[in-house]
C-alpha cells in the first residue's frame, strides 16, 4: 500500500452524519441535523421543473446563471442598500459551505492565521488546516454567545489573515448587534485582514431584530467574502445551492478556485430560483414563519426539565440539561437517541477541545407534529 500523508489526520466522520445515522437506526425523531421535514414551496418546484422541460439542462456559465445573479443583486440593493455588480461580484456555488471553503482557499497561504469564534460550524477549522493555515480559537461569551472583542484583539498577530463571522449563529442562534459592527470596524482599522461572513441564515431572524450583513457597511464589504444559502432560505437543503458576494478583485481570486473545482452549478435550479426571487414575500416572511416554530417548540417543551437559552435566529436553539443528568453531552445525546427516540447535537462538537457545557442543540425547523411528538417523548426524562 502507498503511504498516505493525510491533510486532516484528526478529522473523522462529522457529528451530523453520526447522529443522523443513529437516528435512522433507532427510528428517532431527528432534531439534530439542520434540515426541514416539511415541503418546500410548490411554486419554486414548478419553476425548476419548467426549466428542465424547457431544456435548461446544460452547463450554466462558471460564475452562475446571469438572470439569477441579477436577481440577487436586486435583492441585495433592496435589503441592504448596497449596489453589487452581478457580473463581477456574485458567484453561484454548490452551497454556502463550499463558498466558505473557496473563499478561505483563495486567500490563505501556509503560516497564515484565521480567527475562529467558538463554538463554530464544524467546516471552518478543516477548511483552514487543509490550506496550511492555523486557526486561532477565541471563545464566545458562554452566557449569551456574544463576541468577546477584547479576546479577539488579543488574538491578533503579524500572521492574522482573516476572521470568520457567523450571524445568525450556528449553533446558538445569537445575532450580531450594532456594537459588534462598531468593534469590527475598529478591528479592521487596527489590522488589515479579510472577513469571511457566513450569512446563510440571513432571513431566519426573530423578535424584531435586523440582520446586520457585511454588505450594509462599505468599509467592511470591501474586504469581505459574504456567503449565502438558497437551501436555508427556500427549505431545499438537498439542492446544495448558494452564492458568494465579494468585491471584484476578491471575486477574481475566488473564481480561480471555483472554476477548477465545481466549475458550474445545477442549471435548472438556478433558472427556477431566478424566477422565484421576484416573490419578495417568500424570504421576507421566513423569519416570522420560523419564529412561530421556535415558539411552538418552546411551548411544547415547557414541562420538560430542559432550560432553553434565547435564540434570535437560525434553525436552532440550545438547551441546558443540568437539571437532568451529569453526563457529558455526547453521551447524553446518544442516550436520548437510543432510549427516548430524539436525536440532538452535543454542543461540544462545535469546539476543538470538546468541552461539555451540558448543552444540546435542537433544530426546530420541523412540522409542528414532529416537534410535538419529540416533546412528548422528552417529557418522560
Amino acid at each position: 500500500m502507498l503511504a498516505l500523508n493525510s491533510k486532516l489526520p484528526e478529522v473523522g466522520t462529522t457529528i451530523f452524519t453520526t447522529m443522523s445515522a443513529l437516528a435512522a437506526k433507532h427510528d428517532a425523531i431527528n432534531l439534530g441535523q439542520g434540515f426541514p421535514d416539511f415541503p418546500m414551496n410548490q411554486q419554486l418546484v414548478d419553476a425548476v421543473s419548467k426549466a428542465m422541460l424547457n431544456n435548461y439542462n446544460q452547463y450554466a456559465p462558471m460564475p452562475g446563471w446571469m438572470p439569477l445573479r441579477e436577481a440577487i443583486a436586486e435583492k441585495i440593493q433592496y435589503l441592504y442598500g448596497a449596489g453589487v455588480d452581478p457580473d463581477q461580484e456574485i458567484t453561484i456555488t454548490p452551497g454556502g459551505t463550499y463558498a466558505i471553503f473557496s473563499a478561505l482557499t483563495a486567500i490563505l497561504s501556509p503560516g497564515d492565521e484565521v480567527i475562529v469564534l467558538e463554538p463554530a460550524y464544524d467546516s471552518y477549522i478543516p477548511n483552514i488546516v487543509v490550506n496550511g493555515a492555523k486557526p486561532i480559537l477565541v471563545s464566545l461569551n458562554p452566557a449569551d454567545f456574544s463576541i468577546n472583542w477584547e479576546a479577539v484583539n488579543a488574538a491578533l498577530s503579524a500572521s492574522t489573515k482573516a476572521i470568520i463571522l457567523n450571524s445568525p449563529h450556528n449553533p446558538s442562534g445569537a445575532v450580531l448587534k450594532e456594537n459588534d459592527i462598531t468593534e469590527l470596524q475598529k478591528l479592521i482599522r487596527k489590522k488589515d485582514l479579510f472577513i469571511i461572513s457566513d450569512e446563510v441564515y440571513e432571513h431566519l431572524i426573530f423578535d424584531g431584530r435586523s440582520h446586520l450583513s457585511m454588505l450594509r457597511y462599505p468599509d467592511l464589504r470591501e474586504r469581505s467574502f459574504v456567503c449565502f444559502s438558497f437551501g436555508k432560505t427556500y427549505h431545499c437543503t438537498g439542492w446544495k445551492l448558494g452564492y458568494c458576494v465579494a468585491p471584484a478583485e476578491l471575486t477574481r481570486e475566488f473564481r480561480k478556485i471555483h472554476q477548477f473545482n465545481c466549475f458550474s452549478c445545477h442549471t435548472p435550479s438556478q433558472v427556477g430560483i431566478a424566477e422565484y426571487l421576484q416573490h419578495r414575500d417568500a424570504y421576507q416572511e421566513l423569519g416570522g414563519f420560523l419564529q412561530q416554530k421556535r415558539d411552538h417548540f418552546l411551548q411544547c417543551m415547557k414541562d420538560t426539565r430542559f432550560r432553553f437559552l434565547p435564540s434570535y435566529g437560525s434553525y436552532f436553539i440550545l438547551a441546558s440539561y443540568e437539571q437532568i443528568t451529569d453526563e457529558e453531552d455526547a453521551a447524553f445525546a446518544i442516550r436520548l437517541t437510543e432510549q427516548y427516540g430524539v436525536a440532538t447535537i452535543p454542543v461540544s462538537a462545535f469546539y476543538q477541545q470538546r468541552v461539555s457545557q451540558k448543552l444540546l442543540r435542537f433544530c426546530f425547523a420541523k412540522k409542528e407534529s414532529t416537534l410535538e411528538k419529540a416533546a412528548e417523548r422528552l417529557r418522560n426524562l
